[in-house]
């Protein structure tokens, strides 16, 4: 039952009418508990609350699959103000980018354009970007986009997802060459062919994804709410003499807060991803598909 609606939820995700809707309704529908509102102005506000808590905090202008030019460029342009932002309130916060929301199904070029304006904008103020990783189909053409901007930029890295099978091979590529990239389970319907269909078998392959990036020259952005792999990366770090600064845990907004600022008082470094903007249908349906029980929690909040 909990397969069958996950899978239902995230096809919804999808579903640009159901996108349409949310935009026009607002949070009212229990989005606000994962996305901090729709404004800047309100996700600075979290970004700062979660700094006076010790946590570090990674921003997302949310948008994705973008198939318009000029939308592309609008959204490159917010992602601008986003770290100025950043900078100008002396945030401890980086940015998360999405390649199909900054053109990469319209064009590498216009893709690639607005990668350059963003990294070189934050690259002024010392502020890392992130590049998202998305569905199965875009997986190779993002890990181009970081392989040709990693030449040009100090500034970025990129995310590898434990559920699929190729996912260790291109970990050791790039911890080899020292990429920083943050390990996740995965949150995309994705065929068998090219992904683990079972949890256990995603969160084995996550822990071999998390130690082989650890030892390797890179730094390990380790993004999980799952106790059972956070106390094998104390245990791991410990027994290799892992630097502190060498890796962080990562979670998302909303999401076992006690076991952030847990972490947060134990030493280690933690960092929020915190989404923001009116675009959040699609990430707030992710979210429920990854926990259903959450749609409870949905409905519990709109009936009241």
């Amino acid at each position: 039952m909990e397969q069958m609606m996950r899978s239902v939820l995230l096809s919804m995700a999808k579903n640009r009418t159901a996108n349409r809707m949310a935009q026009r309704y607002g949070l009212r529908f229990g989005a606000n508990r994962f996305v901090a509102g729709e404004t800047l102005e309100s996700a600075i506000d979290t970004v700062r609350n979660l700094n006076r808590q010790g946590l570090k905090v990674t921003l997302d202008h949310l948008g994705e699959f973008v198939s318009d030019a000029s939308e592309a460029n609008k959204l490159a342009d917010d992602c601008i103000d986003t770290v100025r932002a950043i900078h100008r309130a002396n945030a401890d916060a980086t940015l998360s980018v999405k390649m199909t929301q900054l053109g990469m199904d319209i064009g590498l070029d216009v893709c690639m354009a607005n990668m350059r304006r963003i990294l070189g904008e934050a690259n002024q103020y010392g502020i890392s970007v992130n590049i998202d990783m998305e569905d199965f189909p875009r997986c190779q053409q993002t890990l181009d986009i970081f392989d040709t901007l990693r030449q040009e930029y100090s500034n970025v890295s990129t995310v590898i997802q434990a559920y699929l099978y190729r996912s260790l091979e291109d970990v050791l590529r790039l911890g080899q060459q020292g990429a920083a990239i943050r390990i996740v389970k995965g949150a995309y319907k994705e065929p068998e062919e090219v992904a683990y269909p079972e949890k256990q078998d995603v969160d084995a392959n996550y822990v071999k994804l998390m130690e082989a990036q650890l030892l390797s020259n890179g730094y390990t952005m380790i993004a999980t709410h799952d106790e059972k792999i956070i106390d094998h990366a104390k245990t791991f770090v410990a027994a290799h003499n892992i630097p502190a600064d060498k890796f962080e845990f990562q979670m998302l907004y909303g999401i076992r807060t006690n076991l952030q600022e847990q972490l947060v008082k134990e030493g280690y470094q933690v960092r929020v991803y915190v989404p923001y903007g009116t675009d959040w249908y699609g990430y707030f349906m992710r979210r429920l598909a990854e926990r259903p029980a959450n749609v409870g929690f949905v409905l519990r909040g709109v009936l009241h």
